[in-house]
């Protein structure tokens, strides 16, 4: 991640022969360093966006607990090329699924899940032994920790926003919040230096008292004079 690494293109390069094959030949370039300049041939997500957001699509659906059943039934695929398509995912990955089912365990042991900042979720019937309920309680197990982490340092980072001194001397206030995405409003002579405040605070949400995270938060931030320019 921190050198440019792009984890769809790269599962999409798994996914797909075609899409591995222009990698391999050159044609493509899996991913770049934008600290080492421009790249000198097309990325693969530009090229072969389709793929790449299938394999989008696989990532999270695998991250938040969809089953077998439920990728074939997406895709329009049967069951046993869903099966295959999971099952190469996770080799090379087997810290996820390690993690996967050391999180099941626990939360069928305690009846409960926690976010990435403690904040606690009661699974219902996960300890009940009836298979719907405890599948519906093992993926909000793995779901929770996951998009509830990312709720828990959106909301730091929006805390840090609201509160900077920085951006209130340059006229500026915290409009909306959209899932990762926040728009801010202020005025145009004073853009750039609110879009550094900004960018701090969200590459930075916590404080001295918090921990932080292995992996670097990155972020897209732009400029313009409404929402639809800025997409």
């Amino acid at each position: 991640f921190e050198s440019g690494g792009c984890f769809h293109s790269r599962t999409a390069m798994g996914m797909f022969e075609h899409v591995r094959e222009a990698v391999e030949r050159g044609d493509v370039l899996l991913e770049w360093d934008f600290s080492k300049g421009a790249p000198d041939k097309p990325l693969l997500k530009d090229v072969y966006g389709g793929e790449r957001r299938r394999a989008k699509t696989l990532n999270f659906s695998i991250a938040y607990g969809k089953t077998v059943y439920g990728l074939s039934a997406d895709w329009g695929v049967d069951m046993d090329e869903a099966k295959q398509m999971v099952s190469k995912w996770y080799t090379g990955r087997e810290e996820v699924e390690q993690w996967q089912k050391r999180t099941k365990a626990e939360a069928r042991k305690s009846g409960a899940t926690r976010t990435l900042m403690g904040r606690f979720r009661e699974l219902k019937g996960i300890q009940s032994g009836a298979p719907r309920l405890v599948g519906h309680g093992e993926r909000a197990a793995i779901n929770t920790p996951i998009q509830g982490g990312a709720a828990d340092i959106m909301t730091l980072a929006m805390l840090k926003i609201a509160r900077s001194e920085r951006l209130r001397e340059l006229g500026y206030k915290l409009l909306l919040q959209i899932h990762d995405e926040v728009i801010l409003e202020g005025p145009e002579e004073h853009a750039q230096a609110a879009k550094a405040e900004v960018v701090s605070c969200m590459q930075n949400p916590f404080d001295a008292a918090l921990p932080s995270l292995e992996v670097a938060l990155v972020v897209d931030a732009k400029t313009a004079s409404n929402w639809y320019e800025a997409k």
